[in-house]
């Protein structure tokens, strides 16, 4: 009788167990790669809704076209500064007695993430009475 042989025996060599676990490991870094992105992605998309609230927020809360005065207001809501500026807008061959005037309102919203949001519209505002 003789030794038995190795060589029939089915097993996994060491090499072949870490090649295995290499590209376990090279698949398990890429799934935590995604996670991580995805996770940024969805905390970036929650502050910029909540920007987006606070901005349309303020908007609302502005006062009514006539009481809107011409010149700079600013604020904090919800951490968020904002400024408002209201300007008269310059209108070529505008009639003398028009009973609208055109104004300019930029609101600017800056979250304390540093990003921001910027509108710029037109409000027309009644001539006030001589």
């Amino acid at each position: 009788m003789g030794s038995p042989r190795l060589n029939n025996t089915k097993a996994f060599t060491l090499l072949e167990a870490l090649a295995a676990l290499a590209v376990v490991m090279v698949g398990l870094a890429a799934i935590g790669a995604l996670a991580h992105v995805t996770l940024r992605s969805t905390l970036h998309a929650e502050q910029h809704l909540a920007q987006i609230s606070a901005t349309r927020r303020i908007m609302a809360g502005l006062p009514g076209r006539n009481q809107l005065p011409f010149g700079r207001s600013t604020g904090i809501l919800d951490g968020n500064r904002w400024r408002v500026d209201a300007t008269p807008v310059a209108v070529a061959n505008a009639a003398r007695d028009a009973a609208w005037i055109p104004q300019g309102v930029v609101l600017l919203v800056r979250s304390p993430s540093g990003s921001t949001i910027e509108i710029d519209t037109i409000r027309l505002r009644k001539q006030p009475t001589k």
